[in-house]
């Protein structure tokens, strides 16, 4: 009999499927429609003696062994909620549902009580890595009982990518810990995305070759930007079209697909009333990006002024970039802490920058140094804030604001830069401008303030009557 079943054989869950037979443990699967069961399987070669195909989700449960355990990749939202109503009538008391696929975590949350209250297990399981991930090993984050952890812990650490020989999975907090803490994964992941797009965007503004972008790339991936983004940034950008000869970016049209979990990432932030701009601002260039036709009519009415792009240095693209992916982590550990906080989650967060090091999309070199910071516990939950981190701000930040200042000046868009660079200005202000916001809230609604020299809260300004 199977030790454990997989429902939904699209791309990742085919994936992981191979990946735990791959790691000895015979798998039942199965997929609402039946071809992509027989695909598995026709190209499954030796696995295929592990994998045990069923027609029907009774089937599926048959096949495995009690206490059953079934994984779940199927699309976020509804058809989670379906394949759960379908399975739960065939399950015992003592079984477990884990969900593997991309979920809201306020979801995770609710289906947690409900199948807990009826005796079943339920995970929500954060995996990242994307397809080669799901096949070879992807950076595993889990949320749900410890208990229940524990009985299919030997599968998840076996199928996770290794670090140095520690398995990049781990059990993070209670019911949507684990998909919660991926969320914010893809947050960063939004947000490293976007200003390695900007650094492109400035290269090519200039009139930098692709080639010589795509060398840039790569010697910038063998020094402190070592990171698999910045890795395959440099492979893509010496990429030719097969069909064309041309090189792929330019083939490509500019318009970029999201799934949700950067919108939630930044609802998260907003209600638990964190600052996650550099997050926000990658969300929003990205719905900016699919409007591509008023994109064009801005262009045709505002045209692009003649300001040259100065030359930017090297050194100086380089340094911003860090700062700036520096300050984009940050901004996810501080919603990361707030999060623990509010949920009574006890995120730990040194580990989770220690399975983010290997099979995740967003493994980097950093991630050691903010594990080390993370350890030392981050002042006022910052990192920025970290002894471990300031040197590397404080040598980055002044190329960043030359960076910026160059693309605003000529026009060349950089949101997250600009976001980024703004967050750190702002905390770096021991007095801010929110008193002459609390003086126009208390003039207009009568809504009191505090003063800096006495204790209370209801203080009123002469406006007032």
């Amino acid at each position: 009999m199977a030790r454990i079943g997989v429902v939904g054989l699209g791309t990742m869950g085919a994936a992981l499927a191979l990946n735990i037979a791959d790691s000895g443990f015979d798998v039942a699967v199965y997929n609402r429609s039946e071809g992509a069961t027989n695909d598995l399987m026709a190209g499954a070669g030796g696995l295929a003696e592990r994998l045990i195909p069923a027609k029907t989700l009774e089937e599926l449960v048959a096949a495995i062994e009690p206490p059953r355990s079934i994984l779940i990749m199927v699309k976020a939202g509804d058809p989670v909620d379906s394949v759960i109503a379908s399975l739960t009538p065939l399950l015992d008391k003592g079984d477990l549902i884990i969900d593997g696929g991309n979920a809201d975590f306020n979801d995770t949350r609710r289906r947690t009580e409900a199948l807990t209250s009826e005796g079943l297990g339920y995970l929500g399981v954060g995996v990242s890595g994307g397809e080669e991930g799901a096949r070879h090993g992807p950076s595993i984050m889990v949320g749900g009982t410890e208990e229940t952890y524990r009985g299919i812990e030997d599968i998840i650490e076996a199928i996770a990518a290794k670090f140095k020989g520690a398995p990049c999975a781990a059990w993070l907090g209670p019911d949507g810990a684990g998909h919660f803490v991926k969320t914010v994964h893809n947050g960063i992941e939004y947000a490293d995305m976007q200003f390695i797009a900007e650094v492109y965007g400035l290269l090519r503004a200039e009139g930098r070759p692709l080639d010589k972008m795509a060398k840039m790339f790569a010697e910038w991936n063998g020094g402190p930007l070592h990171s698999y983004l910045i890795e395959i940034t440099a492979e893509i950008l010496a990429a030719a079209d097969k069909d064309t000869g041309k090189p792929v970016v330019d083939v490509i049209l500019d318009q970029a697909g999201q799934k949700g979990t950067g919108r939630w990432t930044v609802i998260a932030a907003l209600k638990l009333g964190q600052s996650a701009t550099a997050i926000e601002s990658a969300v929003a260039a990205r719905s900016w990006s699919a409007d591509k036709a008023a994109r064009e009519a801005a262009e045709a009415a505002y045209p692009n002024a003649k300001v040259a792009l100065s030359t930017l240095l090297d050194t100086d693209l380089e340094l911003a970039l860090l700062g700036a992916r520096i300050i984009g982590y940050g901004q996810g550990f501080a919603l990361l802490g707030a999060a623990s906080e509010a949920f009574d989650w006890n995120l730990d967060l040194q580990k989770i920058a220690e399975i983010w090091r290997a099979g995740c999309i967003i493994r980097s070199s950093l991630l050691d140094e903010i594990m080390m910071a993370a350890d030392e516990g981050l002042p006022h939950g910052q990192l920025i804030l970290s002894p471990v981190i300031q040197p590397h701000l404080k040598e980055a930040v002044p190329a960043l604001r030359r960076v910026t200042a160059a693309a605003v000046q000529a026009g060349v868009p950089v949101p997250a830069f600009a976001a980024a660079l703004s967050y750190f200005d702002t905390f770096r202000r021991g007095r801010g401008t929110a008193d002459l916001i609390q003086a126009q809230r208390d003039f207009f609604g009568r809504h009191g303030f505090e003063r800096v020299d006495r204790e209370g809260t209801d203080f009123h300004g002469p406006w007032a009557g």
